[in-house]
């Protein structure tokens, strides 16, 4: 799909507002603060900015690498060990700006956090057009073993396109064989994750978050009005079950709609990701977008 002058100017604008609530999230972070709290004000303040959410705000502590959401009935404080990522993305006018970073709320696991920030420079710093996604794996790593951690091997960045927040081509955080260049006009999101543990991530029972898969006929009424739902006002985007939830009162009948619409596929699930050996996760993410001559940060 080309990149038009248009759609760069898009990307540009989103990526500065996601910048601009990234920085502002920050004051939010901090021990006593209630997990659903921040998620909605993070929300809150996308939607005032005249975007909307490109997913659920992620926040993901401590052995939780990716995926977490706070349910509707979330009582969760943050607390003075935690160790947390924040995960945001904005779209505007179908351009998506993912961006992330992470909070040592303890103070002692900086090394773990500067290794994926550090990851982070150093794949944008090696990111040109015909430079191999590969390639930038073997950075990604290398950066991540030189602190002595590990970078989780089944976590990657994403192509973005306009609607799209996974377009099709990945980066990895690890060295690969992909023959896959860079090319001018194309969006990235590079979303390096170090941790302290085995080096991987595993699906847990808990899904908070969906999307739209492949609609399909659906038998229960209340199903159907759920489906349409999410269908007009979230497209191909994950949304939250907490989001629903506030539309469609019922907690058992939206629990039974979810339910049959993953049943029949028309919506999939993502899983929460836990590191395999409860390791510690870090996690440094900026959009980018690849020009003549390297890339520019659109997160920045």
């Amino acid at each position: 799909m080309e990149t038009t002058e248009e759609d760069i100017e898009d990307f540009r604008a989103v990526g500065r507002i996601a910048a601009k609530i990234r920085e502002e999230s920050k004051r939010l972070i901090m021990v006593g603060e209630p997990l659903l709290e921040i998620a909605e004000t993070v929300e809150q303040m996308i939607i005032d900015n005249g975007c909307r959410p490109a997913f659920p705000l992620n926040i993901s502590i401590n052995d939780i690498a990716a995926h977490y959401t706070p349910e509707i009935e979330c009582k969760t404080v943050l607390e003075e060990n935690d160790f947390v990522k924040i995960d945001i993305g904005v779209m505007l006018r179908g351009a998506i700006a993912d961006t992330a970073y992470t909070v040592d709320l303890s103070g002692k696991n900086k090394a773990l956090v500067e290794a994926a920030e550090r990851a982070l420079e150093n794949a944008i710093a090696a990111i040109k057009p015909d430079v191999r996604i590969g390639e930038i794996g073997r950075i990604i790593e290398e950066t991540i073993t030189g602190y002595g951690f590990k970078p989780i091997s089944n976590l990657t960045g994403h192509k973005i396109e306009k609607g799209l927040l996974h377009a099709g081509v990945e980066i990895p955080n690890v060295k690969s064989k992909d023959p896959y260049e860079f090319k001018v006009g194309e969006i990235f999101a590079v979303e390096p994750f170090a941790t302290n543990g085995a080096g991987y991530v595993e699906d847990q029972d808990q899904v908070e978050i969906f999307s739209i898969y492949a609609p399909t006929p659906i038998r229960m009424r209340q199903s159907r009005k759920i489906a349409e739902y999410a269908l007009t006002n979230y497209g191909l985007l994950p949304f939250a079950e907490r989001w629903i939830r506030k539309e469609f009162q019922s907690r058992l009948l939206v629990s039974a709609a979810l339910k049959e619409l993953l049943e029949s596929h028309f919506i999939k699930g993502y899983p929460v990701l836990r590191e395999a050996e409860r390791g510690m996760v870090s996690q440094a993410e900026h959009t980018i977008l690849i020009t003549a001559d390297g890339n520019e940060v659109l997160t920045k």
